[in-house]
């Protein structure tokens, strides 16, 4: 089991999978590939969509803490290219594999990685509202096996309904689209009273 970490509120997934590493005696496993005396690190990851771009990040932030692919550690990458209902499938697969961490991106990841491993620890990135969805128990103190990042959506949506209006104080109605996974958006829907404009919610 993972010892439950703060949440990280600026985007450094990396350090978050070594500071998983550093609280949790199960992050390493012996494995082919690895030096005499040295010991190889199976990690997860699993996104909407393949994203080279992340995925270069993120090896770019493990290599600057000292971890590099197919030295200390193997990836195993999954991605459900754009279709949601097979984060279920590809979440038990990560599992089955008993890698010894997992990378998540988005709320409908996060889900089905909660639904699959209660042991596994699970680095969460790109989640608006964590504690609302029901993924941790707050940011200070997250409880059960998964961490990571957030980045406040929720507070972040009322300022930008704020600036709107700064732009444009003529305007009276605004759309918002989102992911009805992610939990009803409370900080605009204040903002839009206090701003005198409607919120269409699709």
């Amino acid at each position: 089991m993972a010892y439950p970490l703060p949440i990280d509120r600026r985007g450094h997934e990396s350090k978050a999978i070594l500071a998983v590493h550093d609280n949790s005696s199960r992050f390493y496993s012996s494995g082919p590939g690895a030096a005499a005396g040295e010991e190889i690190a199976h990690i997860g990851v699993l996104n909407a969509v393949n994203a080279p771009s992340s995925h270069d990040a993120l090896l770019k932030g493990l290599r600057e803490l000292g971890y590099v692919e197919g030295k200390n550690i193997v990836i195993e990458y999954r991605s459900a290219d754009g279709h949601l209902e097979r984060f279920p499938e590809l979440a038990a697969e990560l599992v089955r594999l008993k890698v010894d961490v997992i990378v998540a991106s988005g709320n409908p990841a996060i889900i089905a990685l909660k639904k699959a491993t209660q042991n596994i620890p699970v680095v969460m990135t790109v989640v608006a509202d964590p504690v609302g969805a029901g993924f941790i128990a707050s940011l200070a103190r997250p409880g059960g096996n998964i961490t990571g990042l957030t980045n406040i959506a929720e507070q972040l949506s009322g300022k930008r309904l704020e600036l709107l209006k700064e732009i444009n104080p003529k305007i009276t109605k605004v759309a918002v689209f989102r992911n009805p996974t992610i939990p009803t958006l409370r900080e605009p829907n204040k903002m839009s009273l206090m701003w005198q404009c409607d919120l269409v919610d699709e």
